[in-house]
């Protein structure tokens, strides 16, 4: 009695496959309400790991379960294609990034077909096809005309090794990550989507996503970072220039004691062009990353250039104008003032170089005459002093004055500031979708005719030589101006792989068609109604596609403004760590373990003594050798084993430990459950034999069946899935218990028992089905989920706590309609409340219904 999963799931996939269960047309037929679950696509490394298997397990649940709950359920499936690994692997094995993706698209497509998967593979397609980002230059070209699209120069970290702009991340120590090379700030003409167009659109939409995680929200709203200030205009002294600054704190302007410029700002560049060792330490400070990370990690670094300004308040008054390697060019002006009694960052600064610290913001209860900051700056609430005209205000009042003042004197004005810049999306990459432009001498940087579109990417490149194929390819980037008929050239940058999946939902929607997306399609479809993927994508992925729907729907492309309804950020797979005594990270399945007499485990490396340290329990990845194969687990246990318990340990927005115990144990459950109706399937009545009039042990059992189906119907419908488990777990222990005469009871168990776990565990459930009907022609995939019967949820009996003077001592048992003369007689019997009352007589008896009967004697 062994249910045969290396038969079974193939078989039942194929079965899925041959009926198209799982696809549903561009445009919803109307007969269903529609249902739209999508999970953030995987990038193609090769192997699919147990990330994607909880991920997609996840999506799968709620597919099958709103399918089943009569939606037309759009589940589709693709590929975040483009980007640098291919590339590398390219230079590295001397085989095209073409070939690499797809063979490895074919690897875990295969992999992710074992799972079960309830997907429309008909809309599958990966961001390197042609026909996809073909799609996305026209988009582009839309946005372009638009407005939302702009070319202008921009500081970014320039690899001189390999040739390439590199991300804030990808710069290490002021090293490339990958070649190693001294990294440089260089000025280039970039491309950039307008994003900062919609920051106060996308801060103030967040309110509405009421289906989004609260964290997430909060995260994007700081990045997009809304904050209320002042521009204040410092005169130079000796010079007839100004230097603007954004401040959200104008209130303290009085503890000013240095101004601080970024070394990209034109300041830094004229003390640079007249002293060489501010040219260095401008150099110096091109060399350091740029991440916000780096910058808070470094040593707080200055150069006095020797400029010094005006204090706009304080006539006479002039401070130091240093370069500051902490002060970046692409937030706010490229310039701060220095308050270093009431900023940390300042602080340390001021400490470090000698500068003056004067603090203006008074804590509650604080003497003026005695309040001084040591080696930490005030931060909180409080009230002016040391401030002339500001002295005795609150904050939010100081903050107005000053910035009246500001405006007074001509010296500044009040403004909102967004942290949020636009988006960079050049990159000097080949494996990337082509910006479709053109450069001519004469006539400038014009749009490739939408008739030339797609612009494709050359097969015949050459990655022998650093940098970007495209730029030195023989003729593919030679080309005549659309213009003028004079020689030009492409762009060879091609865009950010964001970009590629800040619309591919929407593309999902009409995968097949000529235009980017068709009207009705995407109008009927959008938004998503539930997208699930990792907390990491929660700020560039989610605020990317925020505002590509907010451009596509400029262009006339679709009608909304939000993609996503529903957002379920899901927690990571985690494993024990193994080293062995040489300090190497140890996969698994490299380890064996003994138990010791008082349950502590220890460890050594397979097929000898070696010792080996157990570590902790950390989140699965290549770099620690702590991951398992889903293809092992899935040949040794079958999907359904895999599926069953990622779902079952923990709530899936937490991290959930894998362990080979844990998923043993989750293939015996699948075995006994197949048990239960093989074994029980001689003594079944037929179906569909009637159940309506069970009475003792069957009645129960019917009870205990509606039950479960309410509480995994509640369970699933807010996505606690492990409680769902956890419901279907204690069912199956009630049907294996359950005795007497059960007749018709029994079948409607097992039957609902194979329906209830079909979401997580699709294939055991078609082979229960078949098992107990056989004649039946419809599928488990193909059934509408199951209703309780209200009647059967009523509770027929209730247990009282029996207190005498207070205190417990005992319990009953009673019928839910019996009359208090009835539950006082019961309560008077129980044996223990007879010893307490000890034959005193009962002053005052108390019924609380539903909870507890109590005597006073």
């Amino acid at each position: 009695m062994r249910h045969d999963f290396a038969a079974a799931e193939p078989r039942w996939q194929a079965e899925w496959d041959r009926r198209a269960c799982f696809v549903v047309p561009d445009v919803p037929d109307g007969s269903r309400p529609k249902y739209y679950v999508l999970e953030m696509f995987p990038y193609p490394s090769g192997k699919i790991h147990m990330g994607h298997v909880r991920n997609y397990t996840l999506g799968d649940v709620v597919a099958r379960y709103k399918r089943a709950r009569g939606h037309q359920v759009m589940h589709p499936m693709g590929w975040d294609a483009f980007g640098l690994p291919a590339e590398n692997a390219a230079r590295e094995r001397k085989i095209h990034p073409g070939k690499w993706t797809y063979d490895n698209i074919a690897a875990m497509r295969a992999e992710l077909k074992r799972m079960g998967l309830s997907i429309d593979w008909a809309r599958e397609f990966a961001t390197c096809d042609v026909e996809y980002y073909g799609k996305q230059q026209k988009l582009f070209l839309d946005f372009l005309a638009a407005g939302l699209v702009e070319r202008k120069e921009s500081w970014v970290n320039w690899d001189p090794v390999d040739g390439t702009v590199l991300a804030n991340e990808q710069v290490i120590d002021g090293r490339g990550w990958r070649s190693g090379a001294l990294v440089e700030k260089k000025q280039l003409s970039q491309w950039f989507f307008a994003i900062t167009r919609f920051a106060p659109d996308l801060l103030e939409a967040l309110g509405d996503l009421d289906r989004w995680p609260e964290r997430v929200k909060l995260m994007q709203a700081n990045w997009i970072g809304r904050s209320e200030g002042a521009r204040v205009r410092f005169r130079l002294q000796d010079r007839a220039e100004e230097v603007e600054v954004f401040t959200t704190r104008p209130d303290t302007l009085f503890g000013m004691s240095f101004l601080a410029v970024a070394a990209e700002h034109p300041l830094a560049a004229a003390a640079a062009a007249r002293d060489p060792a501010a040219a260095e330490f401008v150099a110096e400070c091109r060399r350091m990353g740029t991440s916000e990370v780096a910058i808070e990690q470094a040593e707080k670094r200055g150069y006095d250039t020797g400029f010094r300004v005006a204090h706009p308040f304080i006539e006479g008054a002039s401070f130091p104008v240093w370069i500051a390697n902490f002060v970046l060019m692409e937030y706010g002006t490229g310039a701060i003032f220095g308050c270093p009694a009431h900023d940390q960052r300042d602080l340390d600064f001021a400490r470090k170089y000698g500068l003056g610290v004067t603090p203006v913001v008074l804590p509650p209860g604080a003497d003026a005459a005695s309040f001084a900051v040591g080696d930490v700056a005030f931060t909180d609430e409080g009230t002016s002093f040391n401030s002339g005209f500001l002295d005795g205000l609150g904050v939010t009042e100081a903050k107005r004055a000053a910035i009246a003042r500001l405006e007074a004197v001509g010296q500044g004005t009040g403004v909102v500031n967004w942290r949020l810049r636009d988006w960079g999306v050049s990159r000097q990459r080949y494996w990337g979708c082509p910006i479709p432009v053109i450069h001519c001498e004469a006539c400038g940087v014009l749009p490739v005719p939408a008739a030339d579109l797609p612009v494709k990417l050359p097969d015949d490149v050459d990655f022998s030589k650093p940098g970007n194929p495209l730029d030195h390819h023989p003729s593919w980037k030679h080309v005549d101006c659309p213009a003028c008929g004079k020689p030009a050239r492409r762009e060879t940058d091609t865009f950010d792989t964001f970009v590629d999946s800040s619309w591919y939902f929407a593309r999902f929607c009409s995968p097949h068609a000529e235009a980017p997306v068709v009207r009705d399609a995407v109008d009927a479809w959008l938004p998503v109604d539930q997208y699930i993927g990792g907390i990491e994508h929660a700020i560039l992925h989610l605020l990317y596609s925020r505002f590509f729907t907010r451009g596509m729907r400029e262009t006339g492309h679709l009608k909304l403004a939000e993609p996503f309804a529903g957002l379920f950020t899901q927690g990571m797979v985690t494993h024990e760590s193994y080293k062995s005594a040489e300090g190497q990270w140890l996969y698994p399945e490299e380890v064996d373990f003994a138990l010791a007499a008082d349950g502590s485990r220890s460890a050594t490396l397979k097929g000898g003594n070696a010792p080996v340290t157990i570590g902790r329990v950390e989140a699965m990845s290549k770099s620690k050798r702590n991951t398992v194969d889903p293809g092992a687990i899935i040949g040794k246990y079958g999907a359904d084993t895999a599926r069953w318990f990622i779902l079952s340990d923990n709530p899936p927005e937490r991290d959930m430990e894998w362990t080979e115990s844990g998923v043993a144990g989750a293939f015996r459950f699948t075995q006994r459950v197949y048990r239960l109706a093989a074994t029980a399937l001689p003594g079944l009545p037929p179906a569909g034999a009637p159940v309506e009039a069970a009475e003792g042990a069957a009645r129960k059992l019917r009870q205990a069946t509606h039950r479960t189906i309410a509480a995994v119907t509640e369970a699933l419908e807010g996505f606690a899935f492990n409680v769902a488990v956890a419901r279907i777990h204690e069912f199956a222990n009630t049907i294996g218990d359950a005795s007497g005469d059960l007749g018709a009871a029994r079948r409607e168990a097992l039957e609902a028992l194979a329906r209830l776990a079909s979401p997580m565990m699709p294939h055991l459930a078609e082979e229960l089905w078949s098992l107990l009907r056989p004649d039946e022609e419809t599928l488990v995939a193909e059934l509408p989920w199951l209703e309780p019967d209200p009647a059967l949820l009523k509770a027929e009996t209730v247990t009282l706590a029996v207190q005498v003077l207070g205190k417990l001592r005992g319990t009953i048992e009673v019928a839910t309609d019996a009359d208090e003369a009835t539950i006082f007689s019961l309560a008077e019997g129980d044996e223990n409340v007879q010893r307490s009352i000890a034959g005193r007589p009962i002053r005052k008896r108390i019924h609380v219904p539903g909870r507890v009967v109590n005597f006073v004697v």
